[in-house]
């Protein structure tokens, strides 16, 4: 009854509490000691032990399959998930971490279509949610079960807006949005005991600090350790009324060696085996971080789309151009192929100049060392600041010639 009660009362406070005195509550701790994975008799049990009861939901996704929870909330602490693996060949794979603010997220792979035995959170004596599994045929799986629509959940809808948003010609300042990638359950590449999430959000921090002081407005995909989906950082994009887009990046190579910054624009396709790799990689981080993609694709929107990029692509590969120049100018090291094309879901706003900026490569030992360099940060940050200003005052030149 008593675990009743709590659970109430937390729901109660997350509707009628503030949005920002709700993020990273930290409800509840992830307590290792007394979790597990079993398998038992054709079923998979998942036991997580939690230091008090929280709101969560349980649903399971296809293309791969996948079985998601989301907590509000759970601090997973330094736990890592592979200390719970290994108890069921079921889950092949786990990840955990922060998903939005005031939400965090465990998505399990999963060697086969299931189907949702049961999913309890016990609150007589200590705190467990527990969730158990067992394999379907493939016509009997059932993906979104349990993922009902919540107030609690569910993104507001959009803003209404007056007018649509006008090619800048510099009678103001300019709006850029700077994109770290990765966050949350997603922390992207990792090497030398380095994390691509923390190294971009803490680059992407100075550089809106040196933006701002050029007297340009920057607003932040994500300014915190947070997981944000592809289509919604592009979304964020065009709710700032962005004249300019810039995700940045510090990946991985296991192939080859790669190092040095490089500058991605949008194309058909990637121009490079590396590069397609690269590609796969950011599109699978969001499908593993539990982003259902199932009904996306209208082929009248398509083209509409290619008919706005006829305009914005060129100004992107101008925009990719002149950075790789400041980059250059500065003496900062680039790679072999400074300016590439490549189909990255995050430059494909069609109203919108994208590049991705891949700083470095945390493979290469020599460029985690500049990445890790605060004299390296600064001189790269007021390089891509230099190239923006450039581009800015060339691109409002040619939009009063247009507007003649």
């Amino acid at each position: 009854m008593v675990g009743r009660f709590l659970l109430l009362l937390a729901t109660l406070l997350a509707l009628t509490l503030p949005a920002r005195a709700q993020d990273f509550s930290a409800l509840a701790r992830y307590e290792p000691e007394r979790s597990a994975i079993t398998q038992q008799g054709g079923q998979t049990e998942i036991t997580l032990g939690i230091s008090q009861p929280v709101i969560y939901r349980v649903f399971l996704l296809a293309a791969p399959y996948r079985l998601v929870v989301d907590f509000r909330e759970v601090n997973f602490g330094t736990s890592t998930p592979q200390e719970l693996l290994g108890g069921a060949d079921a889950i092949t794979n786990l990840r955990w971490g922060a998903f939005r603010p005031g939400w965090s997220r465990m998505v399990a792979e999963l060697d086969g279509p299931v189907r949702l035995v049961s999913s309890e959170e016990r609150t007589e004596g200590e705190t467990e949610i527990r969730i158990k599994l067992e394999p379907v045929p493939v016509e009997k799986f059932t993906p979104r079960k349990g993922a009902a629509d919540s107030a609690l959940w569910d993104l507001p809808q959009p803003a209404q807006v007056s007018n649509a948003h006008r090619r800048q010609d510099g009678a103001r300042p300019l709006v850029v949005v700077l994109d770290p990638g990765h966050g949350g359950i997603d922390p992207g590449a990792e090497d030398g005991g380095t994390r691509e999430a923390d190294i971009v959000l803490g680059f992407a921090r100075q550089l809106r600090d040196q933006l701002r002081r050029a007297g340009m407005t920057v607003v932040m995909t994500r300014d915190q350790d947070v997981f944000v989906p592809l289509e919604t950082r592009v979304t964020v994009a065009r709710a700032a009324g962005a004249d300019l887009f810039v995700s940045l990046h510090a990946d991985s190579i296991a192939e080859g060696q790669a190092s040095g910054s490089s500058i991605y624009r949008l194309s058909d396709h990637a121009e490079d085996d590396a590069t397609r790799k690269l590609v796969a990689r950011h599109d699978r981080d969001d499908i593993l971080a539990g982003v259902d993609l199932d009904g996306q694709g209208d082929q009248v929107a398509h083209v509409l789309v290619d008919l706005a990029r006829r305009e914005t692509q060129p100004r992107s590969l101008r925009l990719s151009q002149v950075l790789a120049g400041a980059i250059k100018g500065a003496g900062l090291h680039m790679h072999k192929h400074p300016v590439q094309g490549a189909d990255f879901s995050v430059l494909k706003s069609p109203d919108i100049p994208s590049v991705l900026i891949e700083l470095g490569f945390l493979s290469s030992p020599a460029d985690r060392k500049r990445l890790q360099d605060p004299d390296w940060r600064a001189r790269m940050a007021a390089a891509i600041t230099r190239g923006i200003e450039s581009w800015a005052q060339s691109d409002a030149a040619e939009a009063k010639l247009l507007r003649q």
